[in-house]
């Protein structure tokens, strides 16, 4: 039996996860889109809710950040401020699962569980580069160790010490 497609392409999802202050976020208006509401619809609906969304599951960006966001991002159109008017907010993975309780519609729950989905797959990704990089790191120690090997090897020895022919004379 074939595997529904998405309603979300996973590409599309992972390409609006962003890393901000150390945590995996989705942004405000990115969430709303692919929810087919409107941002503002969507922050409603989490100000009606706000005792859901404690600061691990939403944060909103300090105006610093705003600005270190519109600078890293440079657009053809500098007085456009790339359409922020406030700054956004940020939802953890844990406040984007729990969007979907608070939209309520058929197409929120079915969005969430491909986001889910994205960050499980994220996740896998970060856990496979991880051992990858051990994996490098061991054999790069390993090539260490015998590029020293073959540098002693042809490092030629010093020659012997000649020890004087004839007679010495010791002092006692």
């Amino acid at each position: 039996m074939a595997k529904p497609q998405p309603v979300v392409p996973l590409e599309r999802i992972a390409n609006r996860i962003y890393l901000i202050r150390g945590e995996k976020v989705m942004l405000d208006h990115d969430l709303a889109e692919l929810y087919g509401v409107q941002t503002k619809v969507l922050l409603q609906a989490v100000k009606r809710n706000i005792e859901r969304f404690p600061d691990d599951f939403l944060f909103q960006f300090s105006k610093q950040e705003l600005e270190n966001w519109r600078s890293q991002i440079v657009t053809s159109n500098p007085t456009a401020k790339m359409g922020l008017r406030r700054p956004p907010y940020a939802f953890t993975e844990l406040g984007v699962a729990m969007l979907s309780s608070v939209l309520g519609s058929k197409r929120a729950v079915q969005v969430n569980i491909a986001i889910m989905r994205a960050f499980v797959k994220l996740r896998q990704i970060l856990a496979s580069n991880r051992q990858l990089a051990r994996k490098v790191q061991e054999h790069d120690r390993k090539i260490a160790i015998l590029f020293d090997t073959v540098q002693k090897l042809l490092t030629p020895p010093e020659p012997p010490k000649k020890r004087p022919i004839g007679y010495i004379h010791h002092k006692d």
